[in-house]
C-alpha cells in the first residue's frame, strides 16, 4: 500500500519510520533534523515550509508534507483494513 503525501508523491507505506506534527512552527529539534537531512541531500520538501503540517521519515529520506499528520494516519489506517487510498 502506498500513502499520498501531496501533490504527486507517494511512498510505501511499510517505509514510514514517524510522522511528526508540525503545526504552524517548527521547533528546535525537528529544524536540526531538516538541517541534518538537507546536508545529507536526503530533504525531499514537497511543500514550503510555511505550508508544512507534517514532517514524514523514512529510511532514506526526509519529507516535508502540507498534509496534516493526523490525514496521513488514517489514509493509513485505511490502507490497513483494505480501504481505497
Amino acid at each position: 500500500m502506498f500513502i499520498h503525501l501531496g501533490s504527486d508523491h507517494m511512498i510505501p507505506a511499510e517505509d514510514i519510520i514517524a510522522i511528526l506534527n508540525i503545526d504552524s512552527y517548527i521547533n528546535v529539534s525537528l529544524k536540526e533534523i531538516i538541517e541534518i537531512s538537507v546536508a545529507e541531500r536526503n530533504f525531499n520538501p514537497i511543500c514550503s515550509r510555511e505550508r508544512a503540517k507534517s514532517l514524514v521519515i523514512t529510511p532514506d529520506k526526509i519529507y516535508l508534507s502540507p498534509i496534516s499528520s493526523i490525514t496521513l494516519l488514517k489514509r493509513s489506517q485505511l490502507g490497513a483494513k483494505g480501504g481505497l487510498q
